[in-house]
């Protein structure tokens, strides 16, 4: 990649941050702690693991059409 631009940067470093927020919650999902945890509320950890991922794909697509543009630029 070429001289992206602030604003893609800027999403590239929040993919960045995301999964790792990701990664630490699904290995959260394996733990004691978790497991003791009211069946109401691991339900809302497994959705929020889910939106999360889902998030995560949206950024991985933005940052792949950045590509495209950069190629389209030269």
């Amino acid at each position: 990649m070429s001289e992206l631009k602030p604003h893609q940067k800027r999403v590239i470093q929040e993919k960045a941050e995301l999964s790792e927020k990701l990664e630490k919650l699904e290995a959260f999902h394996n733990t004691a702690t978790y497991k003791g945890l009211p069946q109401a509320e691991q339900f809302r950890l497994a959705r929020q693991v889910y939106i999360m991922k889902l998030y995560e794909q949206v950024l991985a697509e933005r940052i792949s059409a950045f590509n495209d543009t950069v190629e389209l630029r030269k």
